[in-house]
């Protein structure tokens, strides 16, 4: 029982949850600033986790038919395999979201009516998830799912209460969530070309140029930044500037690979995006609490 659990965990992309916590850790900290609920806010968490493991999931549900043979050697490997079947993977992806339904009703008995538009909203991304990013519009999804929708969800169970404040946090974060996402799409790039996926990277069509869009969601996760630490009176949020050499570090690195290569170097390079976002949260966070 417990293996099986620790597979569809690892296969769900267990490490990608990094983004979900610190995401939510970044609200949590600030809505407890404001008095918020302390219960409710962990369940938010437990909600919105397995709603982030069942997109996962369903992603290689649908990407799995349209394969082609220059796609990741890790792409739905246990698939491959034969360690697991689509309607293995499809019964997962239910019990998934039938736990972060249940986290949403015992929201909706403590809160109130906007946590039903909330799951509802949060639940639609889930499972048009992978038909966005086929379409070029995955950036679109995330940014809407782990920015306004998580934050604004998180402060709303906590406090009673919406914010033009937790909007531009939520902005400010999220993107360094969709520079990951973005990383990703840059390093499946020749795959999901011969997959024909229109991810905003093949809809780009040449990899030099899309490599360039690394400066713009950083550059406007900056900028939010800046935002933020003005509206809250917390020039300490300054900081993080400070990470802004390690966008350049991924950016060299990223022109130096090739979809279809070691896993390790797809995973040292997409490693790099996913500590980028890890650093950030942490860093605002701690800011966010030393100024409370």
């Amino acid at each position: 029982m417990i293996k099986t659990i620790l597979f569809w965990l690892e296969n769900s992309r267990l490490f990608s949850l990094p983004m979900t916590l610190l995401s939510w850790l970044v609200i949590f900290v600030y809505s407890l600033k404001e008095g918020g609920n302390i219960i409710n806010g962990i369940a938010a968490l437990i909600g919105i986790s397995f709603a982030h493991l069942a997109t996962n999931l369903f992603d290689d549900y649908i990407d799995y038919k349209n394969l082609t043979d220059n796609s990741q050697k890790c792409k739905c490997a246990y698939i491959k395999e034969g360690k697991a079947s689509l309607n293995d993977v499809l019964k997962v992806v239910v019990i998934y979201c039938f736990i972060a339904c249940l986290t949403g009703l015992f929201l909706f008995l403590r809160c109130g009516f906007p946590v039903i538009w909330l799951a509802v909203i949060g639940g639609i991304i889930t499972l048009i998830y992978a038909k966005l990013s086929q379409k070029g519009m995955s950036e679109i999804a995330v940014g809407l799912a782990f920015g306004p929708l998580l934050f604004e969800g998180v402060y709303f169970v906590m406090t009673g209460n919406f914010s033009y404040t937790v909007l531009v946090m939520s902005l400010a974060v999220v993107m360094f969530t969709i520079g990951l996402m973005y990383v990703h799409t840059l390093l499946d790039f020749e795959g999901d070309l011969c997959a024909h996926k229109k991810t905003l990277v093949c809809r780009i069509g040449d990899k030099s140029k899309a490599l360039k869009g690394v400066f713009i969601v950083y550059g406007l996760g900056y900028l939010f930044t800046v935002m933020l630490s003005f509206m809250l009176n917390n020039y300490l949020i300054l900081l993080t500037l400070a990470l802004i050499p390690l966008v350049f570090n991924m950016y060299n690195s990223l022109k130096t690979y090739t979809c279809g290569g070691d896993v390790k170097e797809f995973y040292f390079r997409l490693l790099k995006a996913r500590n980028l976002m890890v650093y950030y949260s942490i860093l605002l966070t701690v800011f966010l609490f030393i100024k409370s």
